[in-house]
């Protein structure tokens, strides 16, 4: 299943998978990844939740906060220690 998930989403994992220079990768850096990709869509729901009816201008949060969300999910899920190291900015 990982595997299938992983040719699905290929296009975003190698953007961060790419590159063959060291990397330094910590395993708390997964955890507070997917962490983030949990804050990250409890802000999207939220503005979501509030905003709604409202003044459509409000969608623009809501598509910024997923995206982080979801991308913060599929690497901290899918993604290798490269690319949990790249997404940190650690080389």
């Amino acid at each position: 299943m990982k595997q299938l998930l992983r040719t699905i989403f290929s296009p975003i994992l190698n953007i961060f998978e790419s590159g063959s220079g060291e990397f330094v990768y910590k395993s708390s850096h997964r955890y507070i990844l997917i962490f983030i990709g949990c804050m990250f869509s409890l802000m999207a729901i939220a503005v979501l939740w509030v905003a709604q009816g409202q003044d459509p201008g409000y969608f623009f949060p809501v598509l910024i906060f997923g995206l982080i969300s979801i991308v913060s999910f599929i690497i901290g899920f899918l993604g290798t220690d490269r690319a949990v190291a790249k997404i940190w900015g650690t080389r």
